[in-house]
């Protein structure tokens, strides 16, 4: 039955997406059903074909792995508060654990083996491969295809990289579906950490971030087709990522100060963004109380958002504390969302509805981001900035869209 819900979650929100189009005609239907077939291939490949769990658990060792090899620098560095041999009897479970210092620091390490895995072309060939897949199925060009794909695995700023020599000619539709793929998935650098987070809630969080990430790549073109449609040629092409590094030294070196400017940035948003909740909070205290329980931001947001999660396969027993979560990662941002999910009591949500918000939550598409991008693209293609902010809004709602497809493909095959 909740299988039925997740089916009419996608046929409903692709209707209303349709209806959101800028040109209804123009939508092709081969493109929006090879997107969902996609959708569906990689998703059943990924939870039915034998072997798949010891691959994801095989990717939780290797997280557990860099972590433990993080911890030891942090350690080195920052002593019992990078998560070293306490001085001190610790007075309850948890108390000497320092987000900051002992999780946080992560994202330096990825970001210098990513920069590392670029210059060796590891990574430049997965994209290619990748990218071959969605030209292949949804017919789109070489130039958007690269770009999408590098979504995946790098951030919303670092895949534009990878065809800028196309960004000034390619088609609006094209345009708009690079940023739609920027805000329906996550980076690199993060994703580890946010696996990390949620590793007790969610069994082999890595494999499924992971897989939410691909996933949602021909989600965001499906979405973005419905919304801007192409009517023009598709721009082609497969651009060769630019070599930002001279050697493997450099480049270890470059992506650590990269994940270092990152670092700081989360530690920064964390505490703006925590700050403003606890503020909105107070302010909310002072209006009555609803069902005996003071109003807050996060009650606020679930229920808007509870018709939302119904949609893609939640129960509604379960779907206040879902839509706070999904509340809470479009109003502030993924990361607090995953860092809700885990604290969340374990008789909050199944272990189906976790999967499926673990997977629906997996995006960069929240009003930070949007300055974000709109910032890194006008300095690409300058000559392209009213068109990339009268967009930019919309890429929220079509990344946000795009990622409730992928929890509801998800749904479905639960």
């Amino acid at each position: 039955m909740q299988e039925l819900q997740s089916v009419a979650g996608i046929v409903i929100l692709t209707g209303l997406l349709w209806l959101l189009s800028e040109n209804r005609k123009a939508v092709r239907v081969p493109a929006i059903l090879a997107g969902l077939g996609l959708q569906f291939a990689i998703a059943l490949i990924m939870f039915k074909v034998p072997g798949i769990e010891s691959v994801f658990a095989a990717l939780n060792e290797a997280v557990n792995a860099i972590s433990d090899a993080t911890r030891e620098g942090t350690t080195f560095v920052f002593g019992y508060l990078g998560g070293g041999p306490l001085p001190f009897e610790e007075p309850y479970p948890g108390a000497a654990y320092v987000l900051a210092f002992q999780a946080l620091p992560l994202i330096i390490v990825v970001s210098a083996l990513s920069a590392l895995l670029y210059y060796w072309r590891i990574l430049p060939l997965i994209v290619q491969g990748f990218s071959l897949l969605l030209k292949k199925t949804m017919r789109i060009g070489g130039a958007l295809g690269v770009g999408v794909s590098a979504n995946v695995f790098v951030g919303m700023i670092e895949a534009p990289l990878f065809i800028k020599p196309y960004l000034a000619r390619m088609t609006r539709s094209e345009l708009f579906a690079l940023m739609t793929g920027g805000m329906a998935t996550i980076a690199g650098t993060v994703l580890l950490l946010y696996a990390q987070f949620i590793s007790e809630a969610v069994p082999n969080a890595v494999g499924h971030i992971l897989t939410a990430s691909i996933i949602s790549a021909p989600a965001a073109l499906v979405v973005a087709h419905l919304m801007v449609p192409e009517t023009q040629s598709a721009t082609q092409g497969d651009a060769k990522p630019p070599q930002m590094a001279s050697s493997s030294m450099d480049a270890v070196t470059k992506g650590t100060a990269d994940g270092l400017q990152i670092f700081l940035n989360v530690i920064a948003m964390l505490i703006v963004l925590v700050a403003l909740v606890a503020l909105a909070n107070t302010v909310l205290a002072f209006l009555p109380e609803v069902a005996a329980e003071p109003l807050t931001l996060q009650r606020i947001l679930g229920w808007f958002m509870q018709p939302v999660v119904w949609l893609i396969g939640i129960p509604w027993a379960e779907t206040h504390a879902a839509g706070q979560l999904m509340g809470t990662k479009t109003v502030l941002n993924e990361f607090i969302a995953y860092l809700d999910l885990a604290a969340l009591p374990t008789d909050a949500l199944s272990e189906r509805s976790r999967l499926i918000m673990t997977y629906a939550m997996c995006g960069f598409a929240n009003f930070g981001s949007l300055g974000i991008m709109i910032g890194g693209l006008n300095a690409m293609v300058p000559e392209r900035r009213d068109e990339i902010v009268a967009l930019g809004m919309r890429s929220v709602l079509s990344g946000t869209a795009a990622t409730l497809l992928t929890g509801a493909v998800v749904g479905v095959i639960l």
